[in-house]
């Protein structure tokens, strides 16, 4: 997180408006549309979130027990299977 530039809050986030999903035995929380719109509406409105707009495209690997494996921003688009 410190190497890129990622503050902890972003994290916190993460873990309580991002979308879960799950990957190669570990679970990718992102922000999705849904997660953009929730944390909008609790940070007042447009003018709030711009505070945290540039971590907007930051996924954190979270491993089975708990533990953080990664934290960085998405390179290209994350395709989710169905």
């Amino acid at each position: 997180m410190q190497q890129r530039a990622i503050p902890y809050i972003v994290v916190d986030l993460l873990h309580r408006y991002g979308r879960s999903a799950r990957s190669h035995h570990a679970d990718v929380l992102f922000f999705d549309k849904a997660a953009v719109r929730r944390l909008t509406r609790d940070m007042g409105g447009p003018r709030g979130l711009k505070t945290i707009e540039r971590w907007l495209d930051v996924y954190a690997v979270i491993a089975d027990d708990g533990s953080l494996i990664t934290v960085a921003h998405q390179g290209r688009r994350h395709h989710r299977r169905r």
